[in-house]
């Protein structure tokens, strides 16, 4: 297992293992994981903190019988620059009219599109995190506008923000290309709904609003996306998550002709570059310092 060997290999000075030896191991004092089984780390005596595999939480807090430990999310460049890779290859092919020339091609069709620059396209990002605040950042050094929302005000330099409900609706009316990296809480399961998507902005230089989500597939209704691409109140789309994972083969998504479908892989973690940075993470909190990047349990992130 690669998770396993690269965490060895990053904290040589501790013993690791693949799992607990019973309910009530003793030995264990840190749990690092991805879709626990529910319980697994409830009886553990000694445990002092989870860590995650990924760069989200969901999957450890939908375990209702989680011990009451500090939870920390993994933050590391090589993530954030991984999500950032996806979210301005997928910006990119939206702008540069990549699925309309992938047509052409296979028609064999020589037609120059209309171009508008990158200053006169905005990309709206929901969910500012650390992932959201890098592509931000990469996304303005190509020229594109950029507006930022999430639960919380916040502020990010030449970026437009919004924040909470009341400006949802505004931060939506700017958006040309919509990219969602949301965290997966009780608060925004389902939020890409038919609603969200009408109040996109209608007359944008690329012909209609575009969806980009790499956040997580219970963010998305999926019948809403698939009616608001054929009633045109959305113009094309680009899923890495969805509801059920592996896509279904029986899901409209995979053919249909304005949706670009891509298997989870937006941000995949790389257990060689990730490892170091969780037993650092560890060590220091051995050494008596406190955990970065925690978890707020109420707010599900």
């Amino acid at each position: 297992m690669r998770w396993l060997a690269a965490l060895q290999q990053a904290g040589s000075e501790r013993a690791i293992v693949l799992e607990p030896k019973d309910s009530t191991d003793p030995s264990i004092e840190y749990a690092v994981v991805w879709k626990q089984p529910p319980g697994l780390l409830e009886n553990l005596p000694n445990l002092k903190a989870i860590f995650s595999l990924g760069a989200g939480v969901d999957h450890i807090l939908a375990d209702k019988r989680l011990p009451d430990v500090p939870v920390a999310r993994i933050v590391a460049d090589d993530l954030s620059g991984r999500m950032s890779e996806y979210v301005v290859w997928r910006v990119l092919d939206h702008f540069r009219r990549g699925r309309a020339y992938r047509t052409q091609q296979a028609q064999k069709i020589w037609h120059e599109r209309m171009q508008p620059a990158a200053r006169e396209i905005t990309v709206g990002i929901m969910g500012f995190g650390e992932l959201g605040r890098d592509a931000a950042d990469k996304l303005r050094a190509l020229g594109f506008r950029v507006a930022g929302w999430g639960r919380s005000p916040k502020s990010a330099e030449g970026v437009e923000m919004f924040a909470g409900i009341d400006g949802l609706g505004p931060f939506l009316a700017t958006t040309d290309i919509l990219v969602v990296l949301l965290p997966l809480t009780e608060a925004t399961r389902g939020i890409i709904d038919a609603k969200l998507l009408s109040r996109l902005k209608r007359d944008t230089p690329l012909g209609g609003p575009v969806l980009i989500n790499a956040g997580r597939g219970g963010l998305q209704n999926e019948a809403a996306i698939l009616d608001a691409l054929e009633r045109d109140t959305l113009m094309e789309a680009s899923l890495d998550v969805f509801t059920v994972e592996p896509l279904p083969a029986t899901s409209p998504l995979w053919t249909h002709p304005r949706v670009f479908v891509t298997p989870h892989v937006a941000a995949s973690s790389d257990p060689d570059a990730l490892a170091p940075t969780i037993m650092r993470q560890i060590a220091a909190h051995g050494r008596g310092e406190t955990l970065q990047h925690l978890v707020d349990r109420s707010a599900g992130y």
